[in-house]
């Protein structure tokens, strides 16, 4: 095997590597790449065109505006790349919002003569797609051997998880929300992760790009289960957020809220990702789907109850007051 030197410019394409066994050959990172938490000591090869803090609102309209006249809402730092020399660079082409564009690496890696970089460009919409990825990093590392008997791991913990859970239309409702103001259901790879914890998907399919939705079509649908899940978001960056929720007119009336079976997750880490965690997105979701009858250690690190009966008048002083 040659010693690959490898910038990943994506979080979930770090965690693809190392779970290959090939973390010692990683010398670059994204700004968002942050496990395992040894990659974080990694030199940072790019960072965003826009302020990313900020309420999910002004995030929103931050991202549509550099969008209207670029590829990605991030750079690529080409003079760190020079100086690193990477023989391999991953990025995606899934979403401009999700990491840099392949065509800005392109443009980057231009006057990298020395190492002629080979570049490795991830497009995952389902679970199928990540076990695409899989290989196609460890056949970029001359190691294809070692992608199957990862993919085979990751595959036997879902179906094993599917088989528990029986998925049948006795399930809860789930909705998955990936963005809270405008507000977007989770779809991709987040549909299927719902059925294999035996849920009922409402919102979002299978492979398609998230969808935005509507006040009206959540008080329609009536979910038994809300999981918030915001892009980037950690559990309490979304809980400072849920004031927002709280103080919709139909909030307190639907099912989910009524029974205390709002939740949240750490999207940032774990759904958002379409790396080996989605395993342990799918386990997530049983937990909150069926409250005691799974218990793989997730909750407190990967997803919290959201108490919203308290009263949304409550949550909303609070935000506004702290």
């Amino acid at each position: 095997m040659s010693q690959d030197r490898i910038v990943s410019l994506i979080p979930s394409a770090t965690e693809i590597v190392a779970a290959l066994g090939f973390q010692d050959r990683l010398v670059g990172r994204s700004h968002e790449c942050d496990f395992p938490p040894a990659v974080q000591q990694l030199s940072v090869c790019s960072k965003p065109k826009i302020n990313v803090n900020g309420t999910s609102r002004q995030i929103d309209e931050r991202v549509k505006d550099v969008l209207k006249d670029a590829l990605s809402i991030y750079r690529v730092d080409a003079d760190m790349l020079r100086s690193l020399q990477p023989t391999l660079i991953i990025t995606q082409t899934q979403c401009e919002v999700c990491a840099v564009s392949l065509k800005d690496v392109e443009q980057a890696v231009d006057g990298l003569v020395g190492s002629r970089p080979k570049i490795v460009s991830l497009e995952p919409h389902n679970l199928g797609d990540l076990w695409t990825d899989i290989r196609a990093v460890a056949n970029a590392l001359s190691a294809i051997t070692k992608a199957e008997p990862l993919i085979d791991l990751l595959q036997r913990r879902l179906t094993s998880l599917a088989q528990q859970t029986s998925p049948s239309t006795d399930g809860p409702t789930v909705t998955c929300i990936e963005w809270i103001n405008p507000l977007m259901a989770a779809g991709n790879w987040v549909p299927e992760l719902v059925e294999i914890a035996g849920g009922i998907n409402l919102f979002g399919k299978s492979g398609q790009h998230s969808p935005w939705m509507t006040w009206d079509d959540l008080v329609a649908r009536d979910p038994d289960v809300i999981a918030v899940m915001p892009c980037g978001f950690d559990i309490s960056r979304s809980r400072r957020e849920m004031h927002m929720l709280c103080q919709q007119a139909q909030w307190q009336n639907l099912k989910a809220v009524k029974s205390n079976r709002v939740y949240l997750s750490d999207g940032n880490q774990f759904f958002n990702r379409p790396g080996p965690r989605l395993v342990e997105s799918a386990e997530i979701l049983a937990e909150i789907c069926y409250p005691g009858r799974f218990d793989f250690g997730h909750r407190g690190s990967g997803w919290e109850p959201f108490r919203s009966a308290i009263g949304s008048q409550t949550m909303v002083f609070e935000q506004r007051t702290s």
